[in-house]
Parts: structure tokens; sequence; C-alpha cells
């Protein structure tokens, strides 16, 4: 069983980033195989600034060992260390019809706003779908927002293999548990488009600083409260354990308690989570050469399986010497 997945470094991670798709990609990362990649090609669609792009796929790197991705269990690497995936992307755009993208939810969306969509926006899910198919992927973990690039994938490898024979393997979508509730800073889903996170790393009295600056409604101090529509709530339940829980659970029913007091319960449990990976990260920033060892190796492993895929569809389709 191979599992792949990538996630694009265009900002910094978030609680969002993690409790929706990384903490879950390292619970993967015991399969037979995995492959997780920094997709520093997706993001030039929206990233426009080298040194920003080169920071933030390093940062990232580091972000993702520092919060138990295991080079020993998985591969990890950056995206355009493997150019075999950017030549299997061409021969796969040659035999992807036109209408198949024009049906894909973010040119959609952006088209419907009537926002500029460059080829590189519309031409992504071809890109997506060369680096699942170039590793043979059985299983490719995601949220229900990016179900359909899975099948675009799927019906691109399904039409390849109709014209020059049996090349590719079809691959699965996992759906990520989307149980965990995230909401930001205001309340609403955590996202960056939304300028409501709150990031992973950074100084701890910066994150208690954004923590404590959560927006609350204005019900009176003494007024009960049902705990499961309060957003508060939610993130506290993120780090906290079932009877912390419900011990807070049952004091919002009572009323009679401050936010700010939940703010400060927040920020100790937070903490605490996620403090030895804070720690994991201060010393591989003292060792960049570990990072980008990491980095090589996974690229090399990356290169080893996608160059005998792309084999495969280059024999396939004529590409030969």
């Amino acid at each position: 069983m191979r599992v792949l997945s990538g996630i694009q470094p265009t900002g910094r991670f978030h609680w969002g980033n993690y409790f929706g798709a990384i903490q879950q990609y390292i619970n993967l990362q015991t399969e037979d195989e995995a492959y997780y990649f920094i997709a520093n090609l997706h993001a030039l669609t929206t990233i426009r600034d080298r040194e920003r792009l080169e920071t933030l796929t390093y940062e990232s790197a580091l972000d993702l060992l520092a919060l138990g991705l295991d080079p020993d269990q998985a591969s990890l690497f950056v995206q355009s260390d493997v150019p075999e995936i950017s030549e299997l992307t061409w021969i796969l755009m040659t035999g992807t019809p036109m209408g198949l993208l024009e049906r894909c939810h973010a040119y959609k969306e952006k088209r419907e706003k009537g926002i500029n969509a460059d080829a590189g926006l519309f031409t992504y899910p071809v890109l997506m779908a060369a680096d699942i198919l170039g590793y043979d992927s059985n299983i490719v973990p995601v949220g229900q927002d990016q179900v359909q690039h899975i099948e675009v994938a799927r019906d691109i490898a399904k039409s390849f293999n109709h014209h020059f024979g049996e090349c590719f393997v079809l691959p699965k979508a996992k759906l990520l548990d989307a149980s965990a509730k995230v909401p930001g800073s205001d309340g609403e889903k955590m996202s960056k488009s939304y300028d409501n996170t709150i990031e992973i790393f950074g100084s701890e009295k910066a994150i208690k600083k954004k923590i404590m600056r959560i927006v609350t409604d204005s019900r009176p101090m003494e007024e009960p409260k049902e705990p499961d529509e309060d957003h508060l709530y939610q993130l506290y339940s993120l780090f906290a354990s079932e009877e912390q829980r419900n011990e807070l659970a049952a004091t919002y029913r009572e009323g009679g308690f401050a936010y700010g007091h939940v703010k400060l319960r927040i920020a100790e449990a937070s903490a605490d989570y996620f403090r030895d990976a804070w720690n994991r990260r201060e010393t591989l920033e003292k060792d960049s050469g570990y990072v980008r060892d990491v980095l090589d190796a996974g690229a090399r492993q990356a290169r080893a399986k996608s160059g005998a895929v792309l084999e495969r569809a280059r024999q396939a389709t004529g590409l030969v010497r």
C-alpha cells in the first residue's frame, strides 16, 4: 500500500493545517510506503516572490519534521526536485479534455468571481494527477474539497490506459477526518484566506497574545451557554483530555465564567500539546545540513519511483530513444 500527499508552502502551518491534515499524514506514515512532498510548483500559482517561496519551502520541511514526520518511515521531498513529474504532466496534458478542467472547482470559482485565472490554475489538476500517478499511489488522503481532483486523476489515468495499455495505477481518495472542528480567531473556519489563523510555531508569547484576542460574543458572564456552540470550547477540545472537556462543558452550562479564563486554558493546553514539537524544531534549526540531507534522500527515493513510472509512460506512448 502506497500513500502520497502534498502540502503547499503558501504560509506558516496553523492549527487548522495540523488537525485537518498533517496529524493524519503522520499517522499514515507507517503504511508500507509513504511519500510526502512540499508542493512548491503548485505554490507558484499564488506566490510571485522568489525569496518568500524559497523560505516557506524550507520552513515547511522544518515544521513537518518537528511535528513528527519520520524520514525513516516516509519520504519527504520538495516537488520541484523531481523533474520526472513535470515531464509526466505534459504527457498527461496532451490527452486531458479541456471540458474536464473547466469543471474543476478552483477554476470555476475564480471565473464566477470575475478573477483572472492563469494557465497554471487551469492545468493545476493535471500536475496534481502527475503527482499522484507518478508514484503508483494507492491511497491519497484529502479533504472533501480535494476529492474532485482525485477523480480527475482517475479519469486521466483511465483514458491513458485505454489508449496506450495498462500503465497507471488507479488511486483512491481517503477522506481526512473532519470531526475536529478548527475555528479561527473570528469563529469562522481557520484559513489563511480569512486571515484568522493561529500558527503552530512562533514565540509562545506571540501565540498566547493571538489567542487572547479571539473574538467572542457579548453574552453576560452569568448566562449559561451551550459549549458545543462556542468556538472557544471547540478550540480547547482539540488539546484537552475527555475529563478536561467535560469539566469545562459543565462550567459553560452553569454560567458565571469569563471568556478570558477559557482563552487562558486554551493557551496553556496548546502550549503543552505542541511543546515537544517546538523543542524539536529549535534543534532542527541548528542543523540545516540534516534537513537538507533528508530532503535530498527523499528526492532520490521519489525520483527512482517516478522515473520508473515515467519510463512506462514513455514506452507506452512511443517517446523512446
